[in-house]
């Protein structure tokens, strides 16, 4: 272990650094703790983004070890290596595959403590998948959630007491706010129609975030009521939303921005952000959202609702209810007063609730925790 001298060396996993909410809340905790007391790496598998390159930037060293196929004997024996050699006291992993193969390799590497993490509700984890989550947190050291919603859903599953869940709230950047006259330049550029209201996703465009249902629900408003829709974002599904997009007619309501490294900036011109999701955890996209003074109508599942406290600082609607989320659309787009007492709400909660310094800080208490009494690489 690390003497009193000397920061205690912490390697946080993932299984990818594409541009998502855990990897941005990877990049804020590494790029916040103290440096003093830790010394910090990142380690990922696949799908680097600016956000691993702007930790290297900031002096974080980050190791990319890629992973092919689902069983891959050379990256298992790098991986073990990398262990080895690194002699780290703190292995923080944010993901079940990246919790997965270090909970396997660890017997081969020095003692270290090991955490595992909640991200999510994992509804859609398979009866094996939930068999691996409980090896490993039993396993583990600690295990920090994001949101009560998640540490629930993995006490139910894992049989693992409540009370060892550690709960980590995400943190967010409070921006500056936009000049008028940037604002307006912004949403000129963005291709936002003058006068129009002006509703934003963010995100995957993967099954989970269910942004056919949007498509569908903003179809169902009038267009003489219906508001202007960007979203920003790609993966999978991307040709699929675009031909959908203009099955229903929706040429010129919608506006595909492709992957952006300036959410807040979107969220400053957008008027209100949607996250329709099927499930969550603690949002980043919608703290982010309320940070920047962006009304948010969102999905009341997972930790959505541990965000937004409907009519206080946003909408919520009944998950998959694409009548219910068209209502919301309309009467948002529809009331200047509502968006603006929503959208000052909003960040004041974000602002008083959701630092980044904040999350950093209740992290730091967790590998002060642990660091001192690593578990046996046996386990339990």
């Amino acid at each position: 272990m690390a003497s009193t001298s000397a920061p205690a060396r912490v390697l946080v996993v993932s299984d990818e650094m594409e541009v998502g909410g855990s990897q941005r809340q990877i990049a804020h905790l590494l790029a916040g703790l103290d440096r003093t007391r830790w010394q910090a790496e990142l380690l990922f598998f696949r799908n680097r983004s600016f956000l691993a390159d702007r930790l290297v930037e900031a002096g974080i060293r980050v190791h990319e070890l890629p992973k092919h196929g689902r069983v891959d004997p050379r990256f298992v024996l790098c991986l073990a290596a990398l262990l080895r050699r690194g002699r780290y006291d703190i292995v923080h992993c944010y993901s079940l595959t990246a919790e997965l193969w270090v909970r396997a390799v660890l017997p081969l590497a020095p003692r270290c403590a090991f955490i595992a993490s909640v991200r999510g509700l994992c509804l859609h984890h398979t009866r094996q998948q939930w068999r691996f989550k409980r090896w490993i947190v039993r396993r583990a050291d600690a295990v920090i959630a994001n949101a009560r919603a998640g540490a629930r859903a993995t006490a139910e599953h894992t049989g693992l007491p409540l009370a060892q869940i550690s709960l980590v709230p995400n943190g967010v950047e409070i921006p500056a706010p936009l000049a008028p006259e940037r604002r307006a330049a912004e949403r000129d550029a963005l291709g936002v129609p003058p006068g129009r209201r002006c509703g934003l996703f963010v995100g995957r465009f993967v099954v989970v975030k269910d942004i056919p249902l949007l498509l569908d629900a903003l179809a169902r408003v009038a267009p003489e009521r219906r508001p202007f829709l960007l979203l920003a974002g790609g993966g999978p599904l991307d040709a699929e939303l675009r031909d959908r997009a203009g099955q229903l007619g929706l040429e010129a309501d919608v506006r595909f921005l492709g992957e952006r490294s300036d959410a807040q900036t979107l969220m400053q011109c957008a008027d209100f952000l949607v996250l329709c999701s099927r499930e969550e955890g603690l949002s980043n996209v919608v703290l982010e959202a309320m940070a920047a003074g962006c009304a948010p109508i969102a999905s009341a599942v997972g930790g959505n609702p541990e965000l937004v406290e409907h009519e206080h600082n946003g909408l919520l609607f009944p998950g998959g209810d694409a009548d219910a989320l068209a209502a919301a659309l309309e009467r948002i787009g529809g009331d200047d007063a509502l968006r603006v007492r929503l959208g000052t709400a909003a960040r004041a909660d974000a602002e008083q609730g959701y630092a980044i310094e904040e999350m950093v800080r209740r992290t730091e208490a967790v590998y002060a925790r642990v660091s001192g009494a690593p578990h046996s690489a046996g386990g339990s």
